[in-house]
């Protein structure tokens, strides 16, 4: 593993902020310092030249400042094991564009040190009990997405590639229903009652039992992201039932008035009829450039992150346009994005400080981050996802 270190993690502001948080946690940190470190896997040692390429790839942002690292205490945030973050999919893609075959994975993580205040921590000294190392990694990484290491040399389990492990099935005809509760804890499929009798029902009737990766498979595209179950379930008021699902009372305003709509809930976004209009494009015959006179549509699409986004609020933004992005290309023959709006509906604030006379605190899961939270890392990365794709994020 080559580890090579990289510019500042976060602005001066950024991390300035970050002490205050660490400070309001009532950690006894003096101050900290943050700086991206890349570690890289290759398949065999690099050439001198390569090297210089790969170290030229890997210069990037605000230069370093020649002060030297606080010490105390090191903390490394890198990606969960076992995951691919979206940064290394495309530094390993532009390292092997770049004529680097042996470079099988570049890994950005985050070296943090501390300068621990002495003063306020019982003997010995420089160290922090259990409770504080864990209140302090809290306040540095996502849980859901990252996890922390204590030295830089602890990123090699990044890389560990485990064999493929064999298939299993679930003794259904054997065992019954217990078979397929078992799996469910086991897998964490999250199946529902009546979802777990009807494969007991379907693979009864099929005279075999399923394997581990039908049941993913199922319970993937079974899922509420993907199937809408709560949208298109029947459901009644007073005990009477409603002619339409939610789902069909959204439909219905489209099938009273389609006018100037030429596609909706046939793909993965909706397309409205447009004007005439000038392009300026390459004939795609000769390669000259011109301008094109054509009927230019209109195509938008809705994509929600709720969850994600309560639980881990830049990345979980960020997917969300990315999704988003990813459908209009789907559509059709795609699209050309202009840009992207996004919107973030939360509870009470409550800023510190701040806090209004109408800003209860209502109490939410310890799962969930605060609206705080929300509003001020969720639009950072639906920004951030926007402009590596060139387009211009709105936020409303």
């Amino acid at each position: 593993m080559l580890i090579l270190r990289g510019s500042p993690a976060f602005s001066p502001f950024r991390l300035q902020k970050r002490l205050a948080g660490l400070i309001a946690a009532g950690l006894p940190i003096r101050r900290v310092n943050a700086d991206y470190v890349h570690v890289i896997e290759t398949a065999g040692n690099l050439s001198p030249e390569q090297e210089q390429i790969l170290a030229r790839l890997l210069t990037y942002g605000p230069r370093r400042s020649a002060e030297p690292l606080v010490g105390g205490l090191t903390q490394v945030v890198a990606p969960r094991p076992g995951t691919l973050s979206p940064w290394s999919s495309k530094a390993t893609d532009i390292a092997h564009i770049c004529g680097l075959p042996n470079v099988q994975r570049i890994e950005r993580v985050v070296a943090y040190t501390f300068d621990l205040d002495n003063a306020a921590l019982p003997p010995p000294l420089s160290a922090l009990s259990a409770d504080q190392l864990t209140a302090l990694r809290a306040e540095i990484h996502d849980r859901m997405t990252e996890t922390v290491f204590n030295r830089l040399d602890d990123c090699q389990s990044l890389f560990r590639h485990e064999a493929p492990r064999p298939l299993t099935r679930v003794p259904v005809l054997a065992a019954g229903r217990k078979a397929l509760e078992e799996a469910n804890a086991h897998l964490g499929l999250a199946l529902a009652d009546d979802e777990i009798d009807y494969l007991v029902e379907a693979f009864t009737k099929l005279r075999r039992d399923p394997n581990d990766i039908e049941l993913m498979m199922f319970a993937q595209a079974n899922s509420e992201h993907c199937r809408h179950k709560i949208f298109n379930a029947s459901w009644e008021i007073d005990g009477e039932a409603q002619p339409k699902s939610l789902f069909a009372m959204i439909r219905n305003t489209h099938e009273l008035h389609s006018e100037g709509i030429l596609s909706a809930y046939r793909d993965n976004a909706a397309v409205l009829a447009g004007s005439r209009g000038g392009r300026f494009y390459a004939d795609p015959r000769t390669g000259d450039y011109g301008t094109q006179e054509e009927d230019i549509h209109i195509l938008c699409k809705v994509e929600t992150h709720n969850h994600p986004t309560a639980i881990s609020p830049f990345p979980g933004a960020a997917t969300g346009s990315g999704g988003e992005i990813r459908d209009e290309g789907a559509t059709g023959r795609g699209s050309k994005p202009k840009a992207g709006l996004t919107g973030f509906t939360v509870s009470n604030l409550r800023i510190p400080g701040a806090e209004q006379p109408w800003e209860q605190d209502h109490g939410k899961p310890d799962r969930i981050v605060s609206a705080l939270a929300i509003m001020t890392e969720g639009p950072l990365g639906a920004a951030a996802f926007n402009n590596e794709f060139g387009r211009p994020a709105i936020r409303h």
